[in-house]
């Protein structure tokens, strides 16, 4: 019997650690979504807060209930599902235009062989390195300037917002796009060639159908960051029918946060809900995305 205890005692041990291990990582992952849940509860705490106010605040309303949506959606105090509309309106068309630029550079990177592509490559990924903020004052001049010569794409107009957010989204978006070329073989394309295709039609009727996973992803991530962002959209737009949902949120809550915290929250909640649902159902195809992507670069 004594032969067999050294054994016994060490298998004990192991379980033991197995168990403290398994402990320990219960416990940082319900950390983790307490730590990421709780901002939302208290956002959604603070809506179905009657009293609208910081001061009284807690995680359990008193009263809780509806007024602040509303308030918000129904008062007309201000334009709500104009800010909304706007929103969506430039986060679609910078979709569609980013992603369509985007497919084609990407594919010309990684099929073509032309002078000065590797050097084009590396500086837009140097680009990338700089932030937005450091060209901030100079994108303001700028569209102010082409504002004077064409008044649709100058200050205060959601052209000019498109614009710069085009600018802004074409280099990530570029490489992630050449690195899912690059892994479709370049088989495809000879073939098409023998059999006396166009590049063009190759791209369309070949690649195209095969990049549905990136654009997918490309798409999405595209759509949820010009949706979501404000400082471009602060500084470019002027007048309250043109802000987004942003942007007229802040600004809202700028003049009125510490009395009407209750209206804000609801406003963010509702803002939120095109993200959410986009997130959740295509959440697979995000991921599936990027893997593949990653893959060669």
């Amino acid at each position: 019997m004594s032969s067999h205890y050294p054994a016994k005692r060490f298998g004990t041990s192991v379980t033991i650690r197995r168990r403290i291990s398994i402990g320990l990582r219960l416990i940082l992952a319900i950390f983790l979504i307490i730590f990421s849940v709780f901002p939302i509860l208290w956002v959604i705490s603070a809506s179905l807060n009657p009293t609208g106010s910081l001061a009284t605040q807690t995680l359990i309303p008193a009263k809780p209930g509806l007024g602040n949506y509303q308030t918000l959606l129904n008062s007309g105090e201000f334009p709500f599902w104009t800010w909304f509309g706007n929103s969506l309106k430039v986060a679609l068309i910078t979709d569609v235009l980013s992603l369509s630029i985007t497919t084609v550079a990407a594919y010309a990177f990684s099929r073509f062989r032309f002078r000065g592509r590797q050097t084009m490559l590396k500086a837009i990924l140097l680009i990338q390195v700089f932030p937005a903020l450091l060209a901030l004052v100079a994108t303001f001049l700028m569209i102010s300037q082409i504002g004077d010569v064409i008044p649709s794409i100058g200050l205060n107009t959601h052209g000019s917002l498109i614009l710069v957010y085009l600018g802004g989204a074409m280099g990530v978006n570029i490489w992630l796009m050449k690195g899912f070329l690059d892994t479709i073989p370049r088989d495809i394309d000879e073939s098409a060639m023998v059999d006396g295709a166009t590049d063009w039609q190759i791209f369309t009727r070949l690649i195209l159908p095969l990049l549905r996973p990136i654009l997918v992803v490309i798409a999405i991530l595209n759509y949820i960051t010009t949706y979501s962002e404000f400082v471009l959209a602060r500084v470019l737009l002027k007048s309250s029918e043109k802000y987004t949902l942003m942007v007229g949120l802040q600004v809202f809550a700028g003049a009125q946060f510490n009395q009407r915290w209750g209206v804000f929250a609801a406003g963010a909640l509702i803002g939120a809900l095109p993200i959410m649902i986009i997130y959740i159902a295509l959440q697979d195809q995000i991921v599936g995305g990027l893997t593949q992507g990653a893959v060669k670069g």
